[in-house]
């Protein structure tokens, strides 16, 4: 299944060992999905571990290179206002770019969605217990 992960799944993943977070990655590591990510959300990432968690920037650069290596680079062409916080939308962008199954997060308001474009909306809970797909 090809998927985005909102930025605080990655950050979970990342930052929070022995988590659910980290449970969604291992799915990618094994390949049993594949993980799509775009500029704009490695760059939101990137801030957030920098800002909120102190990473330096060589942790940032083993990151980044972590992530590149093992996620599919999705490059969008349009902008997307569909909900109100701007990350969200590159989230929706880099779905409807990559064409997506599915979008795996825990915001409401991307949640609410349900759906969009033919992309599932999953909780990451949702998400690991279709691990059997």
């Amino acid at each position: 299944m090809r998927v985005v992960f909102d930025t605080n799944v990655l950050v979970s993943a990342l930052v929070f060992p022995g988590g659910r977070g980290e449970e969604a990655l291992q799915r990618i590591l094994e390949e049993r999905d594949e993980l799509l990510v775009s500029p704009p959300i490695l760059d939101e990432l990137l801030g957030v571990l920098s800002r909120k968690f102190a990473r330096d920037a060589e942790a940032l650069a083993r990151t980044a290179v972590f992530l590149g290596d093992m996620a599919t680079l999705v490059k969008p062409g349009r902008r997307l206002r569909v909900l109100a916080d701007e990350p969200d939308n590159r989230i929706l962008e880099c779905a409807v770019a990559g064409r997506a199954e599915a979008i795996v997060t825990g915001d409401r308001a991307m949640l609410a969605l349900g759906e969009y474009r033919g992309t599932r909306v999953l909780a990451l809970a949702d998400y690991l217990g279709e691990s059997g797909r």
